[in-house]
């Protein structure tokens, strides 16, 4: 009797934990975002000013403009460890990316910053962007 007094509600538990993964699971599915990976690559002894820009204004615009930073890195290995500046944003679409981006490159702000950093020389020389989906294995979605 004990053992049965036990046993329900411990199956009661399981089985409401298992339908919340599902529900959380099929959210997941249901809200997949679009990642977007750019590749900076800077005029020779420029990193350290993309970096600035990045950290004390970029990310801010980003953040205004619906642009969800998920990670920036530079590599560790020679020759790009000296000029390139990886990051990964998120988009609710492929769609709402372009118009971000739209509003990013004409806000006002944006564009002092732009200017300002860029007064003694351009600071980019080139960008390279990919557009990915998450995998169904994927930690993020």
């Amino acid at each position: 009797m004990l053992r049965t007094r036990i046993a329900a509600p411990a199956c009661a538990l399981l089985l409401a934990c298992f339908a919340v993964s599902i529900v959380r699971h099929a959210r997941a599915e249901s809200t997949t975002r679009v990642f977007e990976l750019r590749t900076y690559t800077t005029a020779d002894g420029r990193l350290d000013a993309l970096k600035t820009r990045f950290r004390d204004h970029t990310i801010a615009i980003f953040n205004r403009h619906g642009m969800t930073s998920i990670g920036y890195f530079t590599p560790q290995d020679a020759p790009a460890s000296a000029n390139t500046l990886v990051y990964i944003l998120a988009h609710p679409s492929r769609e709402e990316a372009k118009k971000h981006w739209a509003e990013f490159n004409a806000d006002p702000e944006w564009q002092k910053v732009k200017a300002a950093s860029e007064a003694s020389g351009p600071i980019v020389t080139h960008v390279d962007s990919v557009f990915l989906d998450p995998t169904d294995f994927s930690h993020l979605r």
